[in-house]
């Protein structure tokens, strides 16, 4: 997606300060951050939300997860941190490129929202 900021950072057409990457997944630290630890973990490929996602998407959203429990361990938050996916704009969705919020390294309060 050419308009897509997401995918102009996993291009490195934008900077960022990327934490991990692989073939499939990219992470980098969020511009606004939350928590002491607030990374951004998004996929290569481009997917709008959770909501657009196909079956065809099972084993990349699989691979996603493991990705953010070896990057929380990487950083020394594990045990004790936050995956956030927003999904919509109604849920506080502002990047239309699915991603998933890591955040770490304080106590989080519940409910969240």
């Amino acid at each position: 997606m050419s308009d897509c900021i997401f995918c102009k950072i996993v291009a490195g057409e934008i900077p960022s300060k990327q934490v991990r990457a692989d073939d499939d997944v990219v992470a980098f630290h969020d511009l606004s951050p939350q928590a002491p630890v607030h990374v951004l973990v998004v996929p290569r490929k481009h997917i709008s939300s959770l909501d657009e996602a196909s079956d065809e998407d099972r084993a990349l959203l699989g691979r996603i997860l493991l990705f953010i429990r070896d990057l929380a361990r990487e950083l020394e938050i594990a045990p004790g941190y936050r995956i956030v996916n927003n999904c919509g704009a109604s849920a506080g969705q502002s990047v239309f490129h699915i991603h998933f919020h890591l955040l770490g390294g304080r106590a989080m309060g519940w409910p969240p929202g």
